[in-house]
């Protein structure tokens, strides 16, 4: 059954564990949200209360980190593992989008910000897909190799704190996407792979949209609690980020999300960050 208001919406996303079927009823409740918005009948936000944790398939297996394979990127198989990653990384990031509508509802904020994650939601969704049929098209599936157990360690960290997670999610870890996409689609331009360099496209230039509303709703609350932004971000950073972020940065494409480098720059590790 279709939830009656928003939050309820995300909390059955949040509940289905199958990542088609996830990404599926994402997309049709995000449809229904914009439908909505369109006709000038918005579906109230209402409140919900989201599990801790979403649901997952079966498959795959979710390793510590350190315990998770290392493949190399120039071989076939070290290929379908970045895909492979990159899926657990987007079906992370709907669930991450749909928990900050759920989890924050009874936050007052502006209807703007309720369909910027709804239109990331639904993004992601889209973005999952798209690797799915990659890995699909050679061969494999979401599910046939481990994963990252950790990616939901930052949604935990920050789930009384909306500023928190604004920070650490679109502006450090979605952030960080934007650093390392252009080295994967080389990787996949190199093999010939088409399909996964533009779906690798597709995402790079969703992604940096994901990384200004967060940056846009981090400004907002700041101003509404008229704090300076940078020191805020700084210290929650360092308060529910664990360790120094990893350069090399990319500075354009953070400077089109609204990140200038003195918010990531006296984060980082290496002689940079002590200038």
């Amino acid at each position: 059954m279709t939830g009656t208001t928003l939050t309820q919406m995300a909390v059955e996303v949040l509940t289905t564990a199958d990542g088609r079927e996830k990404t599926a009823l994402s997309r049709r409740h995000a449809a229904a949200w914009f439908a909505a918005r369109e006709a000038g009948h918005d579906i109230p936000v209402g409140t919900a209360t989201p599990p801790l944790r979403p649901a997952r398939p079966e498959r795959p297996e979710l390793l510590d980190p350190r315990d998770v394979p290392r493949r190399r990127p120039g071989s076939p198989q070290g290929r379908l593992a970045i895909l492979h990653a990159v899926a657990h990384i987007e079906l992370n990031a709907v669930d991450l989008h749909w928990d900050i509508i759920a989890r924050f509802g009874h936050v007052p904020m502006p209807i703007g910000f309720h369909d910027d994650w709804v239109k990331s939601a639904d993004e992601e969704s889209k973005h999952f897909n798209l690797i799915c049929d990659c890995l699909e098209a050679n061969g494999s599936h979401y599910g046939a190799l481990p994963a990252h157990a950790g990616m939901w360690r930052a949604a935990e960290d920050t789930a009384q704190d909306l500023m928190g997670r604004l920070a650490v999610v679109p502006m450090v870890l979605e952030a960080r996407g934007l650093d390392v996409t252009p080295g994967m689609i080389g990787i996949f331009d190199k093999a010939g792979d088409t399909r996964a360099v533009e779906a690798m496209k597709v995402i790079y230039a969703e992604e940096v949209h994901h990384v200004a509303y967060g940056s846009k709703w981090f400004h907002f609350l700041c101003g509404r609690h008229d704090l300076d932004p940078k020191e805020v971000f700084h210290d929650l950073v360092r308060r529910y980020f664990h360790g120094p972020l990893k350069p090399p940065f990319n500075e354009e494409k953070r400077a089109e999300a609204g990140l200038p480098p003195d918010f990531y720059w006296p984060l980082a590790d290496g002689p940079a960050a002590e200038s």
